[in-house]
């Protein structure tokens, strides 16, 4: 009895040890220390780049406006925005303008004033044949002076009189010939303006003006695409070339100091379609007041990029608008590690790296970054795991792990 029942105890004992033992395991299990799942990436070594990304539009380098030479009537234009032209094919059709309704007394006026110019005209030819039968005369005169003088008749001083005279004499035709002329023009001006004044008997005046293409190239507006009445340098068609395009990218005055001309341009215009490559090719001195999104007013300068020749631009055309990628620094073979690693340091910069499960500090030197990517000069090896976005839970060897 006594052996059974120390068997019993020694059962019973050994059962609360090992329940005892499983209850503590089973406490530090649950409130062991977990590893904090965290987001990390890799450093790298590749090509840092420092830009500014901006937005813009695509425009025509060369613009064409067609406008009226004279005040006319437009014909109906048969050409429709997009439509291809050729250097010298026609573009628009002008008519002269009917002229205008007068009353009766101002026609008679205009009559009397043909009239007036007639007579003067007639004058005027009356004048001419009287000075020319005087310049005969004095032809004559001369010839007979000449004479007399070699036979010795008359002196030379007679001689030279007479030679004066019929010098005089044609002169004196040839400014009556002048004031023909003269009264000729203001017979036929006043004859135009009684013309001008009275419409022909269908109403319009004969005669179209056909204004041609200057260049090779597409509509790309039409100020009036109906028949209707212009004015003298009235802008009716634009023409262009939308193979010849460039980008103009609005940048901030603070930021345009850092880009060069010849900087390397990247302009996405969206969707499936490759980026556009360029150069700028100059910066505005000007620049202007723009309200952004959040109603902030900000001075902004245009920035010109030339596209690189060979460039994919079908189907784009002018205004449209392009993202810009502008680069102001760029670094081959660059150890590079992701911007949201970084955590300021006093006036440094450090980073958790993941080494055996857990997240180790370290400090680094940063060159250079962008919003994407830091220029890592000194700390960190091509390979290293970093923590992405550390916050204040991550601590010098704090267990973690990578979330998957």
């Amino acid at each position: 009895m006594n052996n059974k029942t120390t068997s019993r105890r020694w059962g019973r004992t050994l059962a609360i040890a090992f329940g005892v033992l499983a209850l503590a395991g089973l406490v530090w299990w649950v409130y062991q220390p977990r590893p904090l799942v965290v987001e990390v990436a890799e450093v790298s070594s590749g090509r840092f780049e420092q830009v500014i990304e901006e937005d813009g539009r695509l425009r025509l380098k060369n613009r064409y406006v067609i406008t009226a030479p004279t005040q006319a009537e437009l014909q109906r234009p048969l050409l429709k925005v997009g439509d291809a032209v050729k250097a010298g094919d026609v573009v628009a059709v002008l008519q002269p303008v009917s002229p205008q309704m007068i009353d009766a007394r101002t026609r008679d006026v205009l009559s009397q004033r043909v009239g007036t110019a007639n007579a003067a005209r007639q004058a005027a030819s009356a004048q001419v044949q009287r000075l020319q039968t005087a310049l005969a005369q004095a032809d004559l005169e001369a010839q007979r002076a000449a004479k007399l003088a070699q036979d010795n008749f008359i002196s030379a001083s007679a001689r030279d009189q007479a030679l004066l005279a019929q010098q005089a004499a044609r002169q004196a035709v040839n400014a009556g010939r002048a004031e023909l002329a003269a009264a000729d023009f203001m017979l036929a001006e006043a004859r135009a303006a009684l013309t001008r004044s009275e419409p022909s008997a269908s109403g319009r005046t004969a005669g179209l003006w056909s204004l041609k293409s200057p260049v090779d190239g597409q509509v790309l507006k039409l100020h009036l695409d109906s028949a209707a009445p212009v004015n003298v340098g009235q802008p009716l068609v634009e023409l262009g070339d939308l193979g010849a395009l460039e980008a103009v990218i609005d940048v901030l005055s603070g930021e345009v100091g850092a880009i060069g001309a010849g900087a390397a341009v990247s302009l996405s215009t969206g969707g499936k379609a490759p980026p556009l490559t360029g150069r700028v090719e100059r910066i505005e001195p000007v620049a202007f007041t723009k309200v952004s999104a959040l109603g902030i007013e900000e001075q902004r300068v245009n920035v010109i990029v030339n596209l690189d020749a060979g460039a994919a631009t079908l189907n784009l055309g002018d205004g449209f608008r392009v993202d810009a990628r502008i680069t102001i620094q760029a670094q081959d073979n660059a150890l590079l590690a992701p911007s949201a690693a970084l955590v300021r340091d006093g006036s440094g910069w450090r980073v958790f790296v993941v080494d055996g499960g857990r997240a180790r500090v370290r400090a680094v030197t940063v060159k250079d970054r962008n919003a994407d990517q830091a220029w890592i000069e000194d700390g960190l090896q091509a390979g290293e795991t970093v923590l992405l976005y550390p916050g204040s839970m991550i601590e010098d060897g704090q267990a973690v792990k990578a979330r998957k």
